[in-house]
């Protein structure tokens, strides 16, 4: 078989339309001088194709023959399907000037790609658009900068910003309801040196089917989770990084205590998902509702469960602190890299360890990791001595590279899950807290607590992920 070009330039990809590509065979894949250079089908006759891109573009073409089963590779690669079908997206990509669905098909290939977001950016020479699929964003479209404008104004008119204003980033919402699905986009413009840079949310779980058991908790976790949970009073804190999967968590769990008989009052940034019996707030900073200022109300509303979005500041922390010590169960999240991370920092924000022992119930970490996807993933031997550091203590011989296919965009990857550490604070971890000691390491195995590092490399076992998605973890 011809070795294939691994990365073409989406530029030119986008020389021919979904329609072209997959009526004449070809795939253009690199530009020598004045000649476009195309894969083309092995056996197949491409003069007279090559002589009609030369009217229609003023180019000169040429065709590197590949087999059958390549060539229908490349253009399930980068066309996805047949243009010829009806409302292909490919083929909207001349629509947008004339606000013919464009943008209302973009968001409905993020939706069908479970996309979470969409970014609309513009450059000095291009202007691009890439869609975040599990966690990683992937260039889709390239589109000219005489449309980039437009399309901009569509969304800003659509989400109710104003179009006059380029110099403030805006902040709006798409209500999305075409072909039986119905969710909000959250919008969000920046200003940039060449043109506003565009980000949309798609927030299209269903919040309904959000079940703490299908989260990626192991069984003693969930069950450890489950009893902390129950508890009349104290703080619950959901740490890791932007993007780990937090408030997932969070809704999940406010969705399993959502009770007739409780009052749960929440103050957000944003209000991702709503759900029916828990009172939600948005945070809005520029009018003074913040989350100190709202958790101070909320103590005069009489709740009995509390979330806050995030605890930033020493503030709020204390706030937390006191609803939790006059009988309030309190969730929120923290930026730490572990679970008992959050100790310190509490404990850097200036809140007293006596106070934390007293009130901190459950500390929890998680990640989202990709998984493998299972029609292309390859079983390979472990070689390199520097993973085999990495991995010492453990009995790993074999581990699941990401090869790429046609159901996966070609990134090996297919879904996420979340792993976690779960430590529920007992009587003897309260008196660590109070102690302000360091190395709760040997306190945390004698428990049987799970790390991140254990979750992960449980999965690597069982072939559901990579090592190249781990390293980072285990590195830390």
């Amino acid at each position: 078989m011809t070795a294939i070009k691994q990365h073409i330039d989406i530029e030119l990809i986008q020389m021919l339309t979904s329609a072209q590509a997959w009526e004449y065979l070809l795939v253009p894949y690199d530009m020598e001088k004045d000649t476009l250079l195309c894969y083309g089908q092995d056996g197949r006759q491409y003069d007279y194709t090559c002589q009609e891109i030369d009217v229609l573009y003023n180019i000169k073409a040429a065709v590197t023959p590949i087999s059958d089963e390549q060539i229908q590779k490349l253009l399930r690669q980068y066309y996805r399907t047949d243009s010829r079908e009806k409302g292909n997206i490919s083929r909207s990509i001349t629509e947008i000037g004339s606000g013919q669905g464009f943008l209302m098909g973009l968001i409905e290939e993020a939706f069908d790609n479970y996309a979470s977001d969409i970014h609309i950016e513009c450059y000095e020479e291009r202007c691009r658009i890439r869609l975040r699929i599990d966690g990683k964003l992937l260039e889709r479209y390239v589109i000219e900068k005489a449309n980039y404008a437009s399309l901009v104004n569509q969304i800003k008119i659509l989400s109710s910003l104003d179009i006059s204003e380029r110099r403030l980033p805006q902040d709006g919402r798409i209500l999305y309801n075409r072909n039986g699905k119905k969710f909000d986009v959250r919008v969000s413009s920046l200003p940039t040196i060449y043109g506003e840079k565009i980000v949309m949310r798609l927030l299209t779980r269903h919040i309904e089917l959000l079940e703490l058991a299908n989260l990626g908790f192991s069984e003693r976790q969930l069950g450890d989770y489950y009893k902390v949970i129950e508890k009349p009073h104290g703080i619950v804190l959901i740490c890791g990084p932007t993007g780990s999967g937090k408030s997932t968590t969070l809704y999940a769990t406010l969705r399993r205590l959502n009770k007739e008989s409780d009052n749960i009052l929440t103050i957000e940034d944003p209000v991702e998902y709503t759900l029916a019996g828990v009172n939600q707030v948005q945070l809005k900073d520029e009018i003074g509702l913040t989350f100190a200022s709202a958790l101070r109300t909320f103590l005069r509303q009489d709740p009995d469960i509390i979330m806050l979005g995030e605890i930033r500041d020493t503030e709020t922390a204390q706030i937390a602190i006191r609803s939790s010590l006059t009988g309030h169960l309190i969730f929120s999240t923290i930026h730490t890299n572990n679970a008992w991370g959050s100790v310190t920092r509490l404990t850097d924000m200036g809140i007293h360890p006596y106070l934390i022992a007293n009130t901190l119930i459950m500390c929890v970490s998680q990640r989202l990791i990709r998984l493998l996807c299972p029609h292309c993933k390859q079983k390979k031997e472990i070689f390199s001595s520097d993973i085999k550091e990495l991995l010492s203590g453990n009995d790993i011989v074999y581990h699941y590279e990401a090869q790429g296919c046609d159901k996966c965009f070609y990134t090996g990857y297919s879904g996420r899950r979340a792993i976690y550490e779960v430590i529920p604070i007992d009587d003897e971890l309260s008196v660590a807290i109070r102690n302000t000691e360091s190395d709760i390491e040997p306190l945390l195995k004698s428990r049987g607590i799970i790390s991140l590092k254990d979750a992960g490399l449980e999965m690597i076992k069982n072939g559901e992920t990579s090592l190249e998605e781990l390293i980072p973890l285990l590195r830390n």
